[in-house]
């Protein structure tokens, strides 16, 4: 580890265990804050899940605990956060470092300009990996996060793991770690297609000769359906019973919780009537699903860059999206540093992200505590929120387009381009 690197992580880390120290009743306050935690993430839930387990009662009877089983064997291992908080503080600031150094990986192997199949007009237009990784350390929606201890951290983190093992071409470590962050949260499941993608292009540039693709992606379908099997069959070994299924991924496609959060879906199923509440399950899961194939055909030439357009359209379409959701996309955004100059609303965007998230607290808290305003009044700044990222989402869409055109027709460079 160079000096700076160093001197970036002990800053980040210390900035984490200064907050915990310093403010110790804040972990507890960020949350029951819906905007940082959500029923599937909770760090309070997840609490009643271990007591339950350590009880020998099943975690899942009470309909409150909605996460993996494997996190309670992890958690109770660990002191009681509420009489000896240090030991679980210190793991989400380890898992924050962790996901720094995946994230510095990424943006040494210059996937994000340089692919086997395309050579960015622009490749020298970067940032360093350190920066990259301070503008994931010190976000507040990432420290946020953790001081919250969702375990929407652990998901960013081997989601940002399964990047950095795709662009070094390293399989094994790839596949069981886009197992892990499916077998957490499921709809990372829909990154494994470009991922599998960006690890053959960097195998191919590693060996100089290309892998028989059929043979390829055979190879890893299975194994990535062997490690999810393995997780879910020793999850089942550890509760005894096959009902976490329906308490842990049911929830996410059936969203019997509708807890309020910081996506689009919660308020819409709560006007909704049941007579078209399945209907409705599946249009929505399906446009979530649908940007998948488009994506991943139409930039076959990038896998990183609809990798992380993906996870941006998690941020906003997910069931349960929150502010963790947020912090993985936008600390992504910047490994494409080159397509800012053709970006066209970049204030606009910031300046709505910084709106919502100002504005969202004090909504809830009219809606919630004070009586004065209605559901109208938070969902109204979701909605903000949701425009903010959605803006940023195809503004980069359009970049990464133009610049391949700049690339394929040099002519075009720097003159008004019209869709028809």
């Amino acid at each position: 580890m160079d000096q700076q690197k160093a001197m970036l992580f002990g800053a980040a880390a210390a900035v984490r265990l200064l907050l915990f120290t310093a403010f110790p009743s804040l972990p507890q306050l960020l949350a029951g804050r819906v905007e940082v935690s959500t029923p599937v993430t909770s760090f309070k839930r997840l609490q009643e899940g271990v007591f339950l387990y350590t009880h020998n009662v099943s975690p899942y009877d009470g309909g409150v605990y909605h996460q993996a089983p494997l996190l309670l064997p992890l958690f109770s291992l660990l002191p009681n956060p509420a009489s000896s908080p240090f030991a679980t503080n210190l793991l989400f600031t380890a898992v924050d470092l962790l996901g720094a150094s995946a994230l510095m990986q990424i943006a040494d192997s210059g996937q994000s300009v340089v692919t086997r199949l395309f050579k960015s007009s622009r490749k020298d237009l970067r940032w360093s990996s350190a920066a990259i990784a301070a503008t994931f350390l010190f976000s507040p929606f990432t420290i946020t996060t953790c001081i919250a201890r969702s375990t929407s951290a652990l998901t960013n983190l081997f989601i940002l793991t399964a990047m950095a093992k795709a662009s070094q071409g390293a399989s094994f470590t790839f596949i069981f770690a886009m197992a892990m962050a499916s077998y957490l949260a499921m709809h990372p499941i829909l990154l494994f297609p470009p991922l599998v993608l960006l690890c053959y292009d960097a195998r191919t540039i590693k060996s100089k000769t290309a892998p028989n693709p059929l043979a390829f992606t055979a190879t890893h379908v299975l194994g990535f359906a062997a490690a999810c099997g393995g997780l879910l069959g020793l999850s089942a070994l550890l509760t005894g019973s096959w009902e976490f299924l329906a308490a842990t991924y049911g929830v996410r496609l059936l969203l019997p919780d509708l807890t309020p959060n910081v996506g689009l879906w919660w308020y819409f199923f709560t006007e909704m009537f049941d007579s078209f509440r399945e209907f409705f399950l599946g249009v929505f899961w399906l446009h979530v699903a649908s940007y998948m194939p488009g994506l991943t055909i139409r930039l076959r030439t990038q896998p990183l860059f609809v990798a992380t357009t993906l996870t941006g359209i998690f941020a906003v379409f997910t069931p349960y999206p929150s502010a963790a959701d947020a912090s993985l996309y936008l600390s992504l955004v910047p490994l494409f540093r080159h397509l800012f100059p053709l970006m066209r609303y970049t204030f606009l965007a910031s300046a709505t992200i910084l709106y919502a998230s100002f504005l969202g607290p004090a909504f809830y808290y009219l809606w919630i505590y004070a009586g004065s305003g209605n559901a109208n009044f938070f969902y109204a700044i979701t909605l903000v929120w949701s425009l903010g990222l959605s803006i940023v989402v195809g503004d980069s869409l359009y970049a990464a387009l133009r610049d391949e055109l700049d690339v394929e027709r040099p002519e075009l460079r720097g003159k008004e381009v019209k869709r028809i």
